[in-house]
């Protein structure tokens, strides 16, 4: 029996549509909690070759939720470590590993090899810059987001006149001191596995036709209750007043998010200058534990922040800090705008940083 007997015995999809499977390549840019699932799942479904973008090692905290690395590959290239094993699986699988981050240097070489591109990165920057490298290349590409318990799916196709893409839905990309990640919020390993196996239906649908694909709509999920539904959404005129159109403008645009204030410092930075003059500020609420606990520190928390400005009149050099630092960067932004003659830091990851020094 073949290995792909069940799966073209279903109806409407036949040997035609593993024959389409096999003469595809697919890019997988990231090999983290979305791009494993992708990667086991394609692999196994036929597809004639993959390509696996990703310059990072993998390290223990991965290991929930990224189910192709054990103990065994800490310190290990995860796009070696997965094609090593991909390998292993299916002899007939060819696979290209590009041990290396996507850049603007690198993007349009290595996507315009692809038939079809899979984004399961885990930041903006990379998501604008894929999106913009495949509209530029007239690539398809299947994109997944999670974020704590929920996830999204959805399919671009900038190959069609009239083709949707990332911008469409958002235009342009959030301040840097706008976005949380996992380390702050946290994530069940399952859930990147079930919005990632979702990635790879819909890459297997795009690449045969068996079913419609989520083009033009967006797919929310919610991993706790399970509710799942789509909502429409179509071409914004102006989305592609940001996306470069030739080759050379796209290499040298700048997709890293912008502060508004280079205002970050670290703990030992922050003690050093507070010895000196300057106040260490707790922005969190009165209930957020645990409690710094140094002398001379104000507890003032960012609920109240802006309507007792008077607290912080007298004092020229200032340090906020929260559980995780996003919320004093984005305060320390806005308080350098009233203050423009104060020196004013947040300090690098909050009070969760100071803890793991401890």
């Amino acid at each position: 029996m073949n290995r792909f007997e069940r799966q073209v015995i279903l109806p409407g999809f036949g040997w035609e549509s593993q024959k389409k499977l096999q003469k595809s390549s697919v890019l997988v840019i990231g090999a983290g909690g979305l791009g494993c699932p992708v990667l086991l799942y394609l692999a196994a479904s036929g597809i004639g070759k993959i390509g696996i973008v990703d310059g990072d090692i993998v390290s223990i905290s991965n290991l929930n939720r990224q189910v192709l690395f054990g103990e065994s590959d800490l310190g290990k290239s995860k796009s070696q470590i997965a094609g090593e094993l991909l390998r292993q699986k299916y002899k007939d699988l060819e696979i290209e590993i590009f041990n290396e981050f996507i850049t603007t240097s690198n993007a349009l070489e290595i996507i315009s090899k692809f038939d079809l591109i899979v984004d399961g990165t885990d930041n903006f920057e990379t998501r604008y810059l894929v999106n913009d490298a495949t509209v530029l290349l007239q690539k398809p590409l299947i994109f997944g987001a999670i974020y704590a318990n929920e996830g999204q799916v959805l399919v671009f196709d900038s190959s069609k006149k009239g083709g949707t893409n990332y911008r469409d839905l958002y235009p342009n990309p959030p301040a840097a001191s706008e976005i949380p990640n996992c380390d702050q919020t946290g994530v069940l390993g399952v859930l990147p596995g079930m919005i990632g196996v979702m990635m790879a239906t819909e890459a297997i649908k795009f690449l045969t036709g068996y079913a419609p694909t989520l083009e033009n709509k967006i797919l929310f999920f919610n991993g706790l209750t399970y509710q799942t539904y789509t909502v429409d959404f179509g071409h914004n005129p102006e989305s592609k007043q940001d996306i470069p159109d030739t080759f050379e403008s796209f290499q040298a645009k700048d997709y890293q998010l912008a502060c508004t204030i280079e205002v970050v410092v670290d703990w030992d930075f922050a003690f050093d200058q507070s010895s000196k003059g300057g106040i260490l500020v707790d922005i969190r609420e009165d209930s957020e534990l645990p409690k710094l606990g140094k002398e001379g520190e104000i507890l003032l928390p960012l609920s109240q922040l802006f309507t007792n400005l008077n607290q912080l009149a007298n004092e020229d050099l200032i340090f906020l800090f929260c559980q995780s630092g996003i919320r004093s960067l984005k305060a320390a932004n806005e308080l350098q705008k009233i203050f423009p003659n104060k020196t004013i830091y947040s300090i690098k990851g909050g009070i969760t940083a100071f803890n793991s020094t401890q």
